[in-house]
């Protein structure tokens, strides 16, 4: 052998890719989290509150309806709720808060959600007559005692509180439920604080608690099936938007408003 013969070249070694980083765990956030909120909840009703009734002293104005009063102080009290969950998001955690809680674009046609929530609001209905639920008179029904009324409720009942009462209780706390003990369970436990919060407004009947409590079983499972809480709260906005209509159409029942 020579040495112009040419030599064997040696094989580079494969170029192995980088491995992919392991998504991140969601939620993202902890029961801590869920505690320091839950903690600042009622603080921010108050202040709420306070802020309303604080313009109102300032103006030297009454308002006749109590509603006029008491919905401009419950929507703040959302915002500010709301305001602490998107800094404690992004200041800890660096995350935006819409997509954080789920608030994604329908995966569904609206009919099927819309549907859903009324499908949801007659079974709810069936549930209340078999548990003999009473028809007592309550903050709920004493607010609505003039047309008026009836109908800033039935705005903010639609358009407000489902997606306010969704973003807490099936994009919030329930993500943390479901990691922690499973669909059924997180689904469940979800539902149950949100009954018990009707608890007071219908007269603390237990009844009502419950027959809440398993709508909000139908919303946490549109919640998990479709991963949208936006769905969730479209279908909450029906449930209500049916039950309001049904009392609209019984005028028997609101002898005052027509």
């Amino acid at each position: 052998m020579t040495g112009d013969e040419p030599q064997d070249s040696i094989p580079e070694p494969p170029v192995i890719p980088p491995a992919e980083p392991p998504p991140e765990p969601y939620p993202f956030w902890s029961y801590v989290d869920l505690l320091l909120i839950a903690a600042m909840t009622v603080p921010c009703m108050a202040l709420g509150i306070l802020l309303v009734h604080g313009v109102l002293w300032l103006f030297h104005y009454r308002p006749v309806l109590v509603v006029a009063e008491l919905l401009p102080a419950q929507i703040l009290g959302y915002a500010f709720v709301f305001a602490a969950v998107a800094m404690m998001f992004r200041m800890q955690y660096g995350k935006p808060f819409w997509r954080s809680l789920a608030w994604l674009p329908l995966p569904l046609p609206s009919f099927w959600v819309v549907t859903a929530g009324v499908a949801t609001a007659v079974g709810v209905a069936i549930a209340a007559s078999l548990l003999k639920t009473p028809q007592t008179s309550n903050e709920i029904t004493e607010m609505m005692q003039d047309r008026t009324s009836l109908l800033l409720l039935a705005f903010f009942g639609i358009a407000i509180a489902p997606a306010a009462e969704e973003l807490a209780f099936r994009g919030f706390l329930q993500p943390l439920l479901v990691r922690s003990v499973g669909p059924i369970y997180g689904i469940l436990g979800a539902a149950i604080p949100f009954g018990i919060l009707h608890f007071h407004e219908y007269g603390n009947s237990w009844r009502h608690a419950v027959v809440i409590s398993l709508a909000g079983v139908g919303f946490g499972a549109m919640r998990h099936q479709t991963g949208s809480t936006r769905a969730a709260a479209a279908m909450h906005a029906s449930y209500n938007a049916f039950l309001f209509l049904a009392l609209f159409s019984s005028r028997k029942d609101l002898p005052h408003l027509w």
